[in-house]
C-alpha cells in the first residue's frame, strides 16, 4: 500500500518540478511551486481542478507534461511500471504482482501481467478511436495539427476522467460550454467518460460474456446497472430542477436534454461541463455533489466512493427492511464484510469532505456549500468547480491537494499505508447495543 501511495507522490513531484520550469508556460516565466504542485496533483489524480486556465497559462510543453500525468494517473503508475518491465524482459516478482493487484482492484494475482497488457491495449484502442472521432469536430475549426492535438488531448482527458481542457482559446475556464448543444461532441465525450469509468475488469467480463447479462459476473452486473441508473436519474433530475432555473433559458428541448445528460455523466468524476455550474439551482448543485461523491467504478480511471460501494449500501438497507440476514442480489449473496467495507469507505470520504469543507469555509470566508462542492469535487477526483479554486489560499490549496491524493489512491489504500500489516483477531466478549 505504501508503494502505491509513494508512487503517486513521486509522479506528482516530478510533474511539479517540470511545471515550474519557464518552458512550461506561455510567458516563459516560472510558475510558483505551490501552484505547480497543485496542478501536478490535480493531473496525476485525474481531477481537473486548476489554478490557471490550461490553454492560456501553460505552453504546449506544459500541456504535454499535464497530459502525461493524466495518462499515468488514469491507468495507474503500476500498470506503466509492469509494462516497462515486460518490454525490458525483467522478471516480475510476486510482490510487484500483489501491488499491481491492489493498484487496479484486481480480484486475484493470477493473470495480472496479461491483464496489464489488456488494460494498455484497451486504453490505446479507446483513446485512439476517441481522438479519431473528435478530429471531425476540431480539425475543421482549428486546422490539422492543432485540431489533432486537441482531439488527442480531450480524448485522453475524457477517458481518464480528468476534466482538463484546452477550450480557453474561446474563453478562460469555459470548458465545453460553447458546445452545449453539439450532440456529436457531447456523445463522444460522454462515451469516453463512461467507458473509462466502468473499470478495466468490467470491460474484460463484458467481452468474455459477449455482452449477455446472464453470463456476467455479479460485479459487472452491479456496475452496469448502477451506472445506467445514475446517468438516467441524474439527467432527469437536473432537467426537472432547471425548469424554473436560468441556465436553460432560451434553449431548445434538445439542448436541455443533452445538457442534462452530459452534466449527469460528467459529474461522476469527469469534470467537464457544458452548463454554467454556478448558475444552476441549489437543488442541481447538491445533486451534483451527491453524484461526485459516488463517482465511477472500482479498477477504473474514475474516483469517488465507487458505484459498487453505493450499491452495497442500498442493498444492505433493502436487506434490513426485508429483515434478511444476508444481503442478496441477482441470485447471489454478498460476501461477509462487504457492507462493513462499503460503510468504512463511504464514512471516510464523508468525514474528510465535511471536515475540509468546514475549514475552507472558515479560512476563505465563503459559504459552506461552495466549500463542500470544491471538497467533494477534489476527493471524488471530479474537477467541477464553483470558481473557488483559483482564489484559494495556501492552506486551502494543500487541503484540496490532500483530498485529491486520497481520492485517487483510495481511502482504504491510504489508511492501510499508515497501518500495521498484522491483523489482530478480536477475542473480546460480545455485547449488544441499541442501533437506531
Amino acid at each position: 500500500m505504501k508503494i502505491i501511495l509513494f508512487g503517486y507522490c513521486f509522479i506528482i513531484l516530478i510533474g511539479t518540478c517540470l511545471l515550474t520550469l519557464p518552458i512550461s508556460t506561455r510567458g516563459m516565466k516560472m510558475t510558483d511551486f505551490s501552484d505547480s504542485f497543485f496542478t501536478a496533483t490535480s493531473a496525476t489524480c485525474v481531477t481537473g481542478l486548476v489554478r490557471f486556465d490550461t490553454y492560456t497559462h501553460w505552453s504546449v510543453f506544459g500541456q504535454c507534461v499535464i497530459l502525461a500525468m493524466i495518462q499515468i494517473g488514469g491507468i495507474g503508475f503500476m500498470t506503466v511500471t509492469i509494462w516497462l518491465a515486460t518490454l525490458t524482459r525483467m522478471k516480475i516478482g510476486l510482490a510487484s504482482r500483489v501491488i499491481m493487484q491492489n493498484s487496479i482492484s484486481a480480484p486475484q494475482v493470477g493473470g495480472i501481467v496479461r491483464m496489464t497488457k489488456f488494460v494498455l491495449f484497451g486504453t490505446a484502442l479507446v483513446e485512439g478511436t476517441g481522438a479519431f472521432l473528435l478530429c471531425f469536430h476540431f480539425v475543421p475549426k482549428l486546422g490539422f495539427l492543432k485540431g489533432l492535438w486537441y482531439s488527442v488531448f480531450h480524448s485522453i482527458s475524457a477517458f481518464c476522467n480528468a476534466g482538463f481542457d484546452l477550450m480557453g482559446y474561446q474563453e478562460q475556464y469555459s470548458s465545453l460550454t460553447a458546445s452545449a448543444g453539439n450532440w456529436y461532441l457531447n456523445l463522444i465525450i460522454m462515451l469516453l467518460i463512461v467507458i473509462g469509468g466502468l473499470g478495466f475488469f468490467v470491460w474484460k467480463d463484458l467481452l468474455t460474456a459477449r455482452f449477455r447479462f446472464s453470463k456476467m459476473k455479479l460485479h459487472t452486473k452491479l456496475v452496469i446497472c448502477m451506472t445506467l441508473a445514475l446517468i438516467v436519474v441524474g439527467g432527469v433530475c437536473i432537467f426537472l430542477f432547471e425548469l424554473n432555473g436560468t441556465v436553460f433559458e432560451g434553449k431548445s428541448a434538445s439542448d436541455r436534454i443533452v445538457g442534462s445528460l452530459f452534466q449527469s455523466v460528467t459529474a461522476r468524476t469527469a469534470g467537464f461541463n457544458t452548463l454554467d455550474i454556478a448558475a444552476l439551482t441549489p437543488s442541481s448543485q447538491f445533486l451534483i455533489v451527491c453524484l461526485m461523491m459516488i463517482g465511477g467504478s472500482p479498477g477504473s480511471t474514475a474516483g469517488g466512493v465507487k458505484t459498487t460501494t453505493f450499491a452495497v449500501l442500498l442493498l444492505s438497507i433493502v436487506a434490513t427492511f426485508r429483515q434478511r440476514k444476508h444481503t442478496e442480489v441477482y441470485g447471489r449473496r454478498l460476501a461477509e464484510g462487504a457492507t462493513r467495507m462499503a460503510s468504512c469507505v463511504f464514512m471516510t470520504y464523508l468525514f474528510l469532505s465535511l471536515s475540509v469543507s468546514m475549514i475552507i469555509s472558515n479560512i476563505e470566508g465563503v459559504s459552506f456549500m461552495s466549500a463542500l462542492f470544491e471538497s467533494v469535487s477534489a476527493v471524488g477526483t471530479v474537477g467541477l468547480s464553483l470558481s473557488l479554486t483559483p482564489e484559494l489560499g495556501m492552506i486551502s490549496k494543500l487541503l484540496i491537494a490532500f483530498l485529491m491524493l486520497v481520492g485517487r489512491v483510495g481511502s482504504i489504500t491510504f489508511l492501510l499505508a499508515f497501518s500495521s500489516n498484522k491483523a489482530i483477531p478480536s477475542k473480546l466478549p460480545a455485547e449488544n447495543i441499541q442501533i437506531g
